[in-house]
């Protein structure tokens, strides 16, 4: 193999490499910028080749010191959890950085090459295991309190119902002991999507289409909002196959999740449904192969969730609308963590929420 080709195979590797490499000569300028820097940094190779590095990172002191400690000491040095990348069109990025000195044949120093790794998607999997955590405990304390609350209840609606038989065909007080009936059954119903959530049925695993399952509930979403001005909008990837999953409890999660999309739209709007095979990031079980995941994205340009409420959302009985259990989202998460899969909700005021679901594309 000639010295041109060596060259050719070193620059396939820095281009096809999912880190971030920055090369940095003895003057501090940059002199590689490959692919995967770009999309870290939301830079092109013309606006970085050449720059120096302190005006490249400027207002980013970790990075700073990182490579001027290493240009100084000739020792390489990381940093693999406490930086956020500054970008200029995009919120900070987690990342783990390493800087080593780059040495010539001859044992001089000449520079610095930066390896960076985004971390957002592994940030983006311990939330979901801590959120996953958190619904375990609150899901057995909340069956523990309806159990108790159940038996009560039961005397409670047939009290109600005999005193209803008792009183007189004309009597006023029928449409109290109607109304107590009607509110024991509510409650039996938040009861029952308690236990369900605490100790929900193991998934009945077939393949399932999940182009199908979304195209009906968007039809049915379109009659159920008639009276509105929405629009609602498919994209789906048609090569995806059927894939592995309980399509009764899919259905259900889907449904609710697009049923809160719409529910979002005040009077005049849009909700996106789409999916798409993930490139960047595969299931990994011990003893197995990996396998990619397929994302589903429900967008909508309604109001949008304050940025306080993001972490309450998934909470048993949190809830920002004006009637509601605040039993669907956290619903939702067990669906998806029975799936081994990831939910997770982006959202901006007034702009509105994409909400992503990750499954493991197992046939």
């Amino acid at each position: 193999m000639t010295a041109t080709e060596d060259k050719q195979i070193y620059a396939r590797v820095v281009d096809n490499i999912d880190r971030a490499v920055v090369a940095i000569d003895r003057l501090g300028s940059i002199a590689l910028f490959n692919p995967a820097a770009q999309d870290c940094t939301g830079l092109s190779e013309r606006q970085a080749v050449g720059r120096h590095f302190e005006k490249l990172f400027a207002g980013q002191e970790k990075i700073l010191a990182l490579i001027r400690s290493t240009m100084e000491i000739g020792r390489s040095i990381s940093d693999d959890e406490n930086v956020q990348l500054l970008r200029p069109s995009a919120p900070p990025l987690p990342v783990s950085i390493s800087a080593s000195p780059i040495y010539t044949d001859s044992g001089e120093r000449e520079g610095v090459v930066l390896i960076i790794r985004d971390l957002s998607r592994l940030r983006e999997l311990e939330e979901a295991v801590r959120r996953a955590d958190r619904l375990s405990m609150l899901g057995t304390l909340a069956a523990g309190l309806a159990h108790e609350i159940k038996n009560p209840l039961g005397g409670i609606k047939g009290a109600a119902q005999l005193l209803a038989m008792e009183l007189g065909a004309e009597s006023p007080l029928h449409e109290y002991t109607g109304v107590m009936v009607k509110e024991v059954e509510r409650v039996n119903g938040i009861i029952e999507e308690l236990m369900d959530l605490a100790r929900p049925r193991p998934p009945q695993l077939q393949e399932v289409n999940i182009a199908k399952v979304l195209g009906d509930i968007v039809l049915f979403q379109k009659e159920a909002h008639r009276g509105k001005k929405l629009e609602f909008v498919l994209s789906l990837d048609p090569s995806i196959p059927p894939i592995l999953g309980d399509e009764n409890l899919l259905t259900r999660l889907f449904l609710n999740l697009i049923k809160n999309a719409a529910e979002a739209i005040d009077k005049e709007g849009r909700v996106e449904v789409g999916s798409k095979v993930a490139s960047d990031y595969h299931l990994q079980n011990p003893g197995r192969r990996p396998v990619p995941l397929i994302v589903i994205e429900i967008h909508d340009n309604g109001r949008g969730i304050p940025a306080e409420d993001l972490e309450k959302i998934f909470t048993p009985f949190y809830t920002t609308k004006n009637r509601g259990s605040g039993l669907g989202l956290a619903t939702c998460q067990k669906i998806v963590a029975s799936h081994q899969g990831f939910l997770r909700v982006d959202s901006t005021m007034g702009k509105g929420t994409t909400v992503s679901v990750s499954l493991p594309f197992i046939r």
